[in-house]
């Protein structure tokens, strides 16, 4: 069961390093607003639609 997205493989996505979001968390609290849920097992899992409320964001902020 998928419950959102990696870390990882958001990364991958948006083009960047996993250490990019995780140390915007750590610093912010979120990745542009984003807020991931932390697992049971340490690790976090981004919200399935982050991808796109990011791109939607940059696409704002470039307009």
């Amino acid at each position: 069961m998928e419950i959102g997205l990696s870390t990882n493989r958001l990364a991958q996505c948006l083009g960047l390093q996993p250490d990019t979001l995780r140390v915007a968390l750590c610093r912010n609290g979120s990745y542009y607003g984003v807020k991931p849920l932390k697992l049971p097992n340490g690790r976090l899992a981004w919200p399935n639609d982050t991808v796109e409320r990011i791109l939607a964001l940059n696409s704002a902020s470039a307009q």
